[in-house]
């Protein structure tokens, strides 16, 4: 039995830990979760004894890393996965995360690398909103690829950012456009995705990233186009809501521990 820990007790982590009570992740056993807000970590904790599961909600990282999890699922920010991710790997512990962004810094990227190689774990990347990373990998690795990213919200999405102005709930805008670098700077929590996609494809600084928005639109679209000198592919998802993201860590999870591998 693989020892889990959830980082991020919010929507996201919830959906994973009722993953498990459905029975969805037989191999692992879900020991602690922790949250910097306590709260929503007892309230998970408590759910999973209801089911006759014991679950320590942890009220710091190190007590968390304490428990000797096989891995560790971050469903947070990409700031929380700054904080955790070296001390995690150090530990012994494999990481699967949802805050992609945060590998847009790429002196943070190395030393994961580094890190991981050393201690012999790993850091799965789970597809999040978007997918089909196998065949932009594969187009890219063909050489000379170019790859083009586009993230479409709705108009109620973005009234209280900086970018809104009234216009748009007339009218489609572009309210970004830069690499996906630029784009997680921008949009720390929004577009982890585009960093998922450039880490795919041709990397954080080449990968172009468009953000929309449009009027009456609902939910998030994830558009990611690659081309090269025999290949031309697009993945484009639609979610209607932020549910794909914590189904793509279930299925990353069964992945792991399967006998046949997608």
């Amino acid at each position: 039995m693989n020892k889990m820990v959830i980082a991020g007790c919010g929507y996201l982590g919830n959906i994973v830990a009722d993953a498990l009570l459905q029975g969805l992740l037989p191999e692992y056993e879900l020991v602690g979760v922790y949250s910097r807000t306590a709260a929503k970590a007892d309230q998970l904790a408590a759910r999973m004894e209801e089911h006759g599961r014991r679950c320590v909600a942890c009220g710091s990282l190190e007590e968390l890393l304490a428990l000797k999890p096989d891995y560790l699922v971050e469903a947070a920010s990409p700031a929380a996965m700054k904080e955790l991710a070296i001390p995690a790997l150090r530990n012994g512990t494999s990481i699967v995360t949802l805050s992609i962004g945060a590998l847009a810094d790429s002196a943070f990227y190395e030393e994961v690398k580094r890190t991981a190689t050393n201690s012999g774990v790993r850091v799965y990347l789970a597809s999040g909103a978007t997918g089909g990373f196998d065949v932009l990998r594969t187009a890219s690795l063909m050489g000379n690829a170019t790859a083009g990213f586009l993230n479409v919200k709705g108009v109620r999405a973005l009234r209280w950012s900086p970018f809104y102005s009234p216009d748009m709930e007339r009218e489609n805008r572009v309210i970004f456009s830069g690499t996906a670098r630029e784009a997680i700077e921008t949009f720390p929590t929004g577009l982890n995705v585009a960093v998922a996609a450039s880490l795919a494809t041709v990397g954080p600084e080449s990968l172009q990233v468009t953000m929309e928005s449009t009027p009456e639109f609902s939910g998030d679209r994830q558009r990611v186009e690659i081309g090269n000198d025999q290949v031309h592919a697009i993945v484009d998802v639609f979610s209607a809501t932020p549910e794909i993201a914590a189904w793509s860590v279930v299925a990353t999870l069964q992945n792991i521990v399967s006998p046949i591998v997608f």
